[in-house]
């Protein structure tokens, strides 16, 4: 399992005016520039996390891009959910019935405990903790 380009670039957005400081909000031209995304992938990844209530998006001269609630309202989980859908490890997790091997099958529990832990953990991450981390320069 990876993480899609398209997740870890929404990410980098969010990361991006999180730490955002100065103003805010950002032109997406200056997003792409420092996160290094090309501007009509940016554009799309924009569009899908507006789509999701992540982002707000000015238009006009002064227009650009800013969170559309505080950082510490937005988890990695509500980031790489709105460009991916929900994480699932395994069909049987969300189907189980459609596994043929549901009820013999030794791995059923690890895939759920898995993908629970996994969650969890991405829902416990927000987006303030991770710009107030010494490993991310402010911009």
């Amino acid at each position: 399992m990876q993480i899609s380009r398209r997740a870890d670039y929404g990410v980098r957005v969010i990361l991006d005016l999180a730490t955002n400081c100065r103003q805010e909000r950002a032109s997406t031209h200056d997003i792409a520039a420092r996160q290094n995304i090309p501007s009509p992938f940016l554009a799309k990844i924009i569009s899908q996390l507006a789509l999701a209530g992540l982002i707000t998006t000015y238009r006009g001269a002064g227009g650009g891009v800013s969170l559309s609630r505080p950082s510490s309202q937005i988890s990695l989980l509500n980031v790489i959910e709105a460009l991916e859908g929900p994480i699932v490890l395994n069909r049987c997790v969300t189907d189980p019935e459609g596994c043929p091997q549901n009820d013999r099958c030794p791995v059923h529990d690890v895939w759920i405990r898995a993908q629970a832990e996994l969650v969890a953990l991405l829902a416990a991450t927000t987006f303030d903790q991770l710009a107030r981390s010494n490993r991310y320069p402010p911009t």
